[in-house]
């Protein structure tokens, strides 16, 4: 069997932030590696680290010491408008608030990164027709953020992280913001996207639903990586959280 493309590697990562005369470390030496495909769950407490984490592999900010690849390109060596292009091309973003720019229709905020990236708009307009489609918005097309619900806008939030093609996703508290049963349907879409288009699926999540669907859960306490658990572990888990809630 051939071996997994490992397309984040993060090597000896530490962060330090500086709170007025304290110096507070977010992060302690964390080593990981993420293979192409894979759905990874970053999960700790509040203050943990793994929000921290999270923005480290989406360039969003640098190590204070150690190294973060994305398909063997060390990020901190680029400079801004190379980091800019990266973001653009091999990464896309789905945030807890949406994002989503308020004076455009749905149309419209997903074409952007694609305009952005330089395809022509004709071609934009075509591909973002395609991904509403994909996530479930066919006739929405045209409708602002303020006329869909919070599940709608964040599949407007799906459909433009798909943009460009990333080979990654990244995606913060994904279903933070919405109600249990909408907030089941974004996992689901998100490990079809997964399963089906060989994406790799980051989240820095609080959601238990997301032990359902991830292939590994990276567990972060006091920054540090506690533990990593895969599929069988976390089968056992789903297990168990199922049968206290059958005797509740």
């Amino acid at each position: 069997m051939a071996k997994a493309h490992t397309i984040v590697r993060v090597s000896g990562v530490t962060k330090l932030f500086r709170m007025g005369k304290h110096q507070v470390q977010a992060l302690r030496g964390v080593d990981l590696e993420i293979s192409t495909g894979e759905y990874i769950s970053i999960m700790g407490p509040s203050g943990s680290g793994k929000s921290t984490l999270f923005n480290m592999i989406g360039g969003l900010d640098k190590p204070t010491e150690g190294k973060v690849f994305i398909d063997e390109v060390d990020i901190a060596q680029l400079d801004a408008f190379e980091l800019a292009w990266l973001r653009n091309r091999k990464i896309g973003y789905i945030f807890q608030t949406f994002n989503l720019i308020q004076v455009m229709t749905a149309l419209e905020n997903v074409t952007l990164p694609m305009t952005f990236g330089g395809m022509s708009h004709d071609d934009a307009v075509e591909k973002g027709i395609e991904l509403l489609k994909l996530v479930g918005l066919e006739g929405r097309y045209n409708h602002k953020p303020q006329e869909l619900s919070g599940g709608q806008q964040q599949r407007v939030a799906v459909a433009r992280s798909l943009a460009n093609s990333p080979a990654i996703i990244l995606a913060d508290e994904p279903t933070g913001n919405l109600d249990l049963s909408t907030g089941a349907e974004i996992i689901e879409l998100l490990k079809s996207l997964s399963v089906e288009r060989q994406v790799t699926i980051i989240t820095a999540t609080h959601d238990y639903k997301m032990l359902n669907v991830s292939d590994r859960v990276v567990w972060i306490v006091d920054g540090r990586i506690d533990r990593i658990e895969n599929r069988a572990d976390l089968d056992i888990q789903v297990g168990e959280i199922k049968r206290e809630e059958a005797r509740a």
